[in-house]
């Protein structure tokens, strides 16, 4: 996304952010670059907390982090359109997926912890021992 912004907004590389003295579309890129740069930040958290979570809660990570990657995606495209706050209509519930993954984060340090199974607790995978 950034790649196309750049050809469309006329922001050579290496520059980082578009200057409005330079360049009159300079706030849409920057809003696109933005957008990127904040859902690149938050990458390591979720990562860490689907791997870590979905050790002892492998379905519920799954779902969480789909719910999450949903709530990115709408986060970035309000965000692109140079108005901020339309990055705030589906984009604001993104925390709430990262809630939970800290939750089945905790869980599975608990379980560590207490010496208890930290194995998979998941719907499927009863099944599929079937």
């Amino acid at each position: 996304m950034v790649g196309k912004a750049r050809k469309k907004y006329n922001v050579p590389y290496p520059t980082l952010y578009a200057v409005e003295s330079e360049n009159k579309e300079a706030k849409l890129f920057n809003c696109v670059q933005r957008g990127h740069q904040n859902s690149l930040e938050l990458m390591p958290v979720f990562f860490m907390l689907m791997m870590l979570g979905g050790i002892r809660h492998p379905c519920p990570s799954v779902v969480l982090g789909s719910i999450y990657i949903v709530t990115r995606y709408f986060y970035f495209t309000g965000y692109s359109t140079g108005d901020p706050q339309k990055r705030l209509t589906i984009g604001k519930y993104g925390f709430l997926p990262l809630i939970g993954l800290m939750g089945c984060t905790i869980s599975f340090g608990i379980s560590l912890h207490l010496g208890t199974s930290a194995s998979s607790t998941c719907y499927f995978s009863s099944i599929r021992g079937k």
